[in-house]
C-alpha cells in the first residue's frame, strides 16, 4: 500500500514539475526566422500604401505639414507606393550564437534639411511619431526632445544619419519655430526594434514605423578625450560601439585611456597641437592606440 501511495505522489510531482515548465517565458524566436518574417509584413505594408506626398509638392516652404499614411485602394487606387520611394539600408546584428544576421531597414527623407547629419553616436533634437503597422501609436512627441542615439533602437540610430538638421528661431513669445529640416519615415523589422519584448503598447515581435522631425544635432565626444566619438570607429564599419582597443570591455568613444597604457588618451593624442594624432615611434599606430609606447 505504500508503495503505491509513493507512486501516485511520484507521479503527481512529475507532472506538476513538467506543468510549471511548460508555464515558464516563451524562449526569443529566431532572429534569423523572425526578420524574414517581419519584412515580409513590412513589404506588403510598404506596397499597399502611400503618404500624402502631394501635400508636401503642393506647399514646399511649409515645415508644420505632417506625414500622414493611408491605404491604396478605392479613390486612391493611383497612388505611388511608398515601395517604390523608400531607400534600403542593410544592418547586421548578431545572433545568441554569434552568426551575423542581416537585416532590411527603409527610410524615406520626404523633405531634406539644409544642415549637416548626424552620426550614429551623436545628441539629435528630435520629434516623432512612432507607430505599429496597424496605425495603433505607441509613442509621441510633439516637442522636440535630445536623444543621443547611442541609447535608442538600433533601428532609429542606424536611420537618422540619413536626414539632415535644420535652423530655429526664437519667437517674441519665447517659443521656437524649426524650418529647413529633415522630414521621414523609418520602417524597422522588431529584430532593430523591441525584439521579444512585450509591453501594453508594443507587443513582442513588432515591425515598427516612425514619422520623424530631425530639428538639431550636436556632434558628441562621450569620454571627453577631444577625439568625436564616431572619430573612434578604428575599423571603419560605422559603428564605434564595437572598437575596444585595449579589451577591457569599454568601446574606445566611453574609455578615457583607449589603449590600456595608464596614459589618459586626452594627453597622448596630440601632444604638439598640429592637429594630427601622434605616432611616435613612427609605427603607424598613433600613440593614443599604442599600449607599446
Amino acid at each position: 500500500m505504500s508503495n503505491f501511495l509513493f507512486l501516485k505522489l511520484f507521479l503527481f510531482t512529475v507532472i506538476l514539475i513538467s506543468c510549471n515548465d511548460n508555464d515558464g517565458p516563451e524562449p526569443p524566436r529566431d532572429v534569423q526566422v523572425q526578420t524574414l518574417e517581419d519584412d515580409e509584413e513590412l513589404v506588403s505594408f510598404l506596397q499597399t500604401h502611400f503618404y500624402n506626398y502631394d501635400d508636401f509638392t503642393n506647399y514646399p516652404d511649409n515645415y508644420n505639414l505632417e506625414i500622414l499614411l493611408d491605404s491604396i485602394y478605392g479613390d486612391n487606387s493611383n497612388k505611388i507606393p511608398l515601395i517604390d520611394q523608400v531607400s534600403i539600408k542593410l544592418v547586421d546584428t548578431e545572433d545568441r550564437n554569434q552568426n551575423i544576421v542581416q537585416h532590411k531597414l527603409y527610410y524615406l527623407e520626404v523633405k531634406k534639411g539644409l544642415g549637416k547629419s548626424p552620426s550614429s553616436v551623436d545628441s539629435t533634437f528630435v520629434s516623432y511619431k512612432g507607430f505599429l503597422l496597424n496605425g495603433d501609436v505607441f509613442d509621441e512627441r510633439d516637442y522636440p526632445i535630445w536623444f543621443d542615439l547611442v541609447n535608442v533602437v538600433r533601428g532609429f540610430r542606424e536611420s537618422l544619419p540619413n536626414f539632415s538638421e535644420g535652423n530655429f528661431k526664437i519667437n517674441q513669445n519665447g517659443t521656437y519655430e524649426f524650418d529647413n529640416h529633415s522630414k521621414g519615415l523609418i520602417f524597422m523589422p522588431s529584430a532593430l526594434g523591441y525584439f521579444s519584448s512585450n509591453n501594453v503598447s508594443i507587443p513582442a515581435y513588432s515591425p515598427l514605423i516612425f514619422s520623424v522631425n530631425l530639428h538639431l544635432v550636436k556632434q558628441s565626444d562621450h569620454d571627453g578625450d577631444s577625439i568625436l566619438s564616431i572619430d573612434e570607429d578604428i575599423n571603419g564599419d560605422g559603428n564605434p560601439l564595437n572598437d575596444d582597443t585595449d579589451g577591457d570591455g569599454l568601446p574606445n568613444m566611453n574609455d578615457i585611456d583607449d589603449d590600456g597604457d595608464g596614459i589618459i588618451t586626452l594627453k597622448e593624442f596630440d601632444k604638439d597641437g598640429d592637429g594630427t594624432p601622434d605616432d611616435t615611434n613612427n609605427d603607424n599606430t598613433p600613440d593614443y592606440l599604442d599600449a607599446e609606447f
